[in-house]
Parts: C-alpha cells; sequence; structure tokens
C-alpha cells in the first residue's frame, strides 16, 4: 500500500540532503565543511545540533523549511476522517517508535511534534491514531 505521509517525508528528507549545509563535530570536519562550501567560518551561521550552512543561504534554508511544515500541516488538515494522510502517519510513526512493544503513543506523538492532549482533542487525530493501532494490533496476532 502506497504510503502518503513516507512520501512526503522522503521527499522532503531528500530536499534537506540536497541543500548545501554541512554538520560537524570536530575540527577537522569544520574546516572540511568550509572548504566544502567555499567559505570562511565567518561566511557561515549555524542551524544548531552541529548544522551550519552560508548566511547567504539561511534565508532559502528558512523559506524551504517553513514550506515543508506548512504541506505537513495542510496534509493533516485535509485529512477530515483522520483515515487518510493521518492514519498513514501514525501508522508508520508508531511502528517507528515500536508500538508494539511498549503500547505506548508519547514517542509517537512527540516525534511529530504534537502533544497527547492535541490528538486526543481532535477527532481526526484521534481517529486516525485509533485506526493506526488497531491495524497493528491486528498484525501482531496473525504473527
Amino acid at each position: 500500500m502506497k504510503n502518503r505521509y513516507l512520501e512526503m517525508k522522503r521527499k522532503h528528507q531528500e530536499q534537506i540532503n540536497n541543500f548545501p549545509l554541512k554538520f560537524a563535530f570536530s575540527k577537522d570536519q569544520v574546516e572540511e565543511g568550509l572548504k566544502e562550501l567555499g567559505v570562511t567560518k565567518k561566511e557561515v551561521v549555524s542551524i544548531g545540533a552541529g548544522g551550519f550552512l552560508r548566511k547567504t543561504d539561511l534565508s532559502r534554508f528558512k523559506k524551504e523549511s517553513r514550506e515543508r511544515i506548512e504541506e505537513m500541516e495542510k496534509a493533516i488538515a485535509d485529512d477530515k476522517t483522520g483515515e487518510g494522510f493521518i492514519y498513514e502517519m501514525f501508522y508508520y510513526e508508531l511502528n517507528n517508535h515500536e508500538y508494539c512493544v511498549t503500547y505506548s503513543i508519547a514517542d509517537t506523538v512527540e516525534g511529530l511534534g504534537m502533544t497527547e492532549e492535541e490528538v486526543y482533542n481532535s477527532e481526526s487525530l484521534l481517529n486516525g491514531i485509533n485506526k493506526a493501532k488497531k491495524q497493528i494490533q491486528k498484525e501482531m496476532e496473525m504473527m
């Protein structure tokens, strides 16, 4: 079955991978990254977690990051029942966060930048996560 959430996630990761940014965790890696970007330390800005990019690319980086967030938010908002994109999102992320072992949604919800309260207070989110949990439990019973 095609998973639209996973396709979007992969597309977003590819966009990030293709952006001219570097990650460094040692002085040698910083120097190598600067060389690859063709800049000096004064010409880069940190994006946190060891990441840096050219100052001249910062506005484009922020714009593309906002666009990815907006695309995800729109896909969630467009799924009024929770049985499409939202279900696919929760199904993938519950599996990714080992729901079948923990039976907890906490890590999944947090990983998606949501709170459990948000999920429980949204009919579409609640329906989607419940449908995903049932599918995972059904698959576990078949094993």
